[in-house]
């Protein structure tokens, strides 16, 4: 397989995993533990705004991952969700140390991370963005 090829299946394979997780997680902001429940729960950690911030938050979280899915205005989405996962970060996981089991950072780390990669490289060969604005074919390229 050639680089092009195997960079094509790796920033796909990013983008679609991290999407997945994202969307999950504005999901159980909605249907698990409710906006209020997250306004709520937000309120306690000290997050500021948590009646703006939880319904923000949510919704990023659910339609970004939707649209890290299918390659969607990607490099701005993840963007917004290094934002996000920076203010989780420092607002709440931060004084809780490295280890999640303990409430610490190191899943938000890594999904801020992840989101920072897709924000520098873009979406890839296989999605929506290139699909409609990439290279001078604007077709969606399959692994080539």
């Amino acid at each position: 397989m050639t680089q092009v090829r195997l960079n094509t299946l790796a920033i796909t394979a990013l983008r679609i995993i991290l999407g997945f997780l994202f969307a999950a997680h504005g999901w159980q902001k909605f249907n698990e533990w409710t906006i209020a429940g997250t306004q709520s729960a937000f309120t306690q950690m000290g997050v500021p705004a948590a009646d703006f911030a939880a319904p923000a938050v949510a919704i990023l979280e659910l339609v970004g991952g939707i649209a890290l899915i299918l390659g969607v205005l990607t490099r701005i989405v993840a963007a917004l969700l290094v934002v996000n996962m920076l203010g989780a970060l420092f607002l709440v996981h931060v004084s809780a140390g490295v280890f999640v089991a303990n409430g610490g950072y190191e899943l938000v780390l890594l999904l801020a991370a992840a989101a920072f990669a897709l924000a520098l490289t873009g979406p890839g060969r296989l999605s929506v963005d290139r699909a409609l604005f990439g290279g001078k074919k604007g077709k969606l390229a399959i692994l080539a």
